[in-house]
């Protein structure tokens, strides 16, 4: 019989000596066995890189259309952090 399986996603870091560290508790109660799936990039991409990728993507061309400016600077509130 093949159990459910849940997924939990969580970033973390490996360190020199190869242990992973996960950076928040996990919302699971243990002891327990788990299986760990580790996703990482071949190279690391700055965040500049990922916002000119997102910005230059077709898949987003459809944002310039004028049906799709519909917020101007009078909605919400200013966000000041």
């Amino acid at each position: 019989m093949v159990a459910n399986i849940k997924a939990i996603e969580v970033s973390g870091e490996i360190d020199e000596e190869h242990q992973l560290h996960v950076d928040e508790p996990l919302p699971v109660s243990g002891p327990s066995r788990v299986r760990i799936i580790i996703l990482m990039p071949d190279s690391e991409v700055d965040e500049t890189e990922w916002l000119t990728a997102g910005a230059t993507n077709p898949a987003f061309e459809f944002l310039s259309e004028p049906e799709e400016d519909i917020y101007t600077t009078n909605d919400g509130k200013p966000f000041h952090d």
